[in-house]
């Protein structure tokens, strides 16, 4: 039929007679009968008792029962060509007695009737708490007109009520935020494009952050976050971090060399993205924020000696930066670059996989340096393609495997272990590593554990959830995850693991309080070392500062 033709009515006549020919089938009536039962005795049992199976008695023409009133004989048309809307207004249409699919349709509309006489409670939904803040808690007792008026009282000290960068310190301190988040206000005012900064142009913005962002979190990233972003790229820091260099009292010494800057600022930045940005996305979102020690503190008694760690709040408190092992010490960047500087024999901030083997006198594997260079835990496609690390990279390495108690050092170590990429260490991958550390010890003269028996304390070690197969998980459960990455690909720490006593290092693992962290107790060795031979006559040649 084209579409859009609406049904004849001979065809019509036809679809009634069907209609008729199926009601008055013996299995329809039985059916229609029990139907009707149903809607006459809604509290009686269902159906009628022992008669449900046996036909019932024939309805009084049934035939008839669906036709007009005026039709009286059974030979006559069922319907006339003006009844043409049976489908729509069967319901409602004059019947000689009521019709046998009447009721079923009259019950089911009385029923949606009642519902809808009866509203409905409000739904359950907005009766839930908002417990979902992605710019902070809002919190009822800032006073944001007694906090613009502090600020507007701040600026009235300056020529013009203008703010300088020299001046921020002062606003920072009147906006409630700590002392170096003046870098960031002046950079979110506009600051750094006309050299200063407006009262009204800084009033509207902090009164706009004040109802938008409501904890630290979110107003650091609204501050140094690009324009369209939600979340801080590694660039995103420089502004903060180059303020840091310039004014610090721990960094004066670092004035004059200028040059260095740059590379400091790339190694707290890379730090500051191995510690925060749990996700490996490059991008460091408010949550991450809000879980890590950079802006917030953690809770009490939980850090070294007790203390409530809130890393850029300490930067005014603590003169000697060295003192902020976690991000911004001068002596750790001091241990990462010479490091660097000793492979990177052609200076030109890059480095390859022979250079890389040289670290500590080529105590990783073979098998793992190709794997670090295969992408799996490095940035930088154009950097990948030639073949080559980048310095951000290296500091990323070094402290992996200096320190391989840390959940970033065991997902950089696990990724890298995990061919596949499926999720999983199999003993196919376990396998894989083992013999080139097998190959080494014999080359030393030393018997190596066959594989079996290898696998064996390793999976005593870690004890993993599922048999045969070790997870991420299993690993940062295990307290001696060091000890298992060190027995696949570090052969210098292998032995040296084999030397010592697992009571020993059960004991270390367990200690608490205010124990170094392996990487801690490692750049402060190879500081003194490197000052040493300084004081002995051997500078470096670029004339790198030291703060010792």
């Amino acid at each position: 039929m084209p579409p859009g033709k609406v049904l004849q009515p001979v065809l019509k006549m036809k679809v009634d007679e069907l209609f008729l020919c199926w009601l008055s089938e013996s299995s329809t009536q039985a059916m229609l009968q029990d139907c009707l039962q149903r809607i006459k005795m809604p509290g009686g049992p269902v159906g009628v008792g022992g008669d449900a199976g046996q036909p019932g008695p024939p309805f009084a023409a049934p035939a008839l029962a669906c036709r007009p009133r005026g039709l009286d004989s059974p030979g006559a048309p069922s319907l006339s060509p003006a009844s043409t809307a049976l489908p729509l207004g069967a319901a409602s249409s004059a019947r000689s007695g009521p019709p046998v699919r009447g009721p079923r349709r009259s019950a089911g509309t009385r029923v949606v009737q009642t519902r809808k006489e009866q509203p409905l409670p409000p739904a359950a939904s907005l009766s839930i708490p908002t417990f979902y803040f992605p710019r902070g808690r809002p919190q009822d007792a800032v006073n944001v007109d007694a906090i613009i008026a502090k600020i507007e009282r701040t600026f009235a000290q300056f020529p013009h009520e203008r703010a300088t960068m020299g001046d921020m310190g002062r606003v920072a301190k009147a906006c409630g935020c700590p002392l170096y988040w003046k870098g960031p206000l002046f950079c979110g005012a506009g600051g750094e494009r006309t050299g200063s900064v407006s009262v009204h142009k800084f009033v509207a913005m902090w009164r706009k952050m004040l109802q938008s962002c409501h904890d630290d979190a979110a107003k650091f990233v609204h501050l140094l976050v690009s324009p369209g972003g939600s979340s801080l790229a590694q660039e995103d820091f420089i502004p903060f971090l180059q303020d840091v260099v310039n004014t610090h009292p721990g960094l004066a010494f670092l004035k004059e060399a200028s040059e260095f800057h740059s590379r400091y600022i790339t190694t707290v930045i890379q730090r500051i993205f191995y510690t925060v940005n749990r996700s490996w996305s490059g991008r460091i979102t408010c949550a991450e924020l809000r879980r890590s020690t950079f802006l917030q503190p953690e809770v009490p008694g939980s850090g070294f000696l007790g203390v409530s760690w809130q890393n850029v709040a300490l930067l005014e408190d603590e003169v000697d930066i060295n003192q902020l092992t976690e991000f911004f010490s001068y002596e750790h960047f001091y241990v990462i670059y010479c490091k660097f500087w000793e492979l990177d024999t052609d200076h030109d901030l890059l480095i390859d996989a022979q250079d890389l083997a040289r670290h500590n006198d080529h105590a990783i594997s073979t098998k793992m340096i190709e794997r670090i260079f295969s992408g799996a835990v490095t940035r930088g496609k154009k950097v990948q393609k030639e073949g080559k690390i980048s310095y951000a990279d290296f500091v990323w390495f070094l402290i992996s495997e200096e320190d391989k108690k840390t959940p970033t050092s065991i997902e950089y170590w696990f990724r890298c272990m995990d061919l596949d990429g499926d999720g999983v260490l199999s003993m196919f991958e376990l396998e894989y590593f083992y013999e080139e550390q097998c190959r080494r010890l014999d080359s030393m003269a030393i018997e190596a554990l066959p594989f079996e028996d290898c696998l064996c304390q390793m999976l005593d070690l870690v004890k993993p959830q599922s048999e045969g197969r070790i997870t991420l998980h299993d690993l940062k459960r295990c307290k001696l995850a060091s000890v298992f990455f060190d027995t696949f690909f570090n052969i210098e720490k292998y032995l040296d693991h084999e030397q010592r006593e697992q009571i020993s290092l059960f004991r270390e693992s367990e200690s608490e309080g205010p124990e170094l962290s392996d990487w801690e107790r490692y750049a402060a060795e190879e500081y003194d070392i490197l000052v040493a031979e300084e004081a002995m006559g051997e500078p470096w040649e670029d004339g790198l500062a030291s703060s010792g």
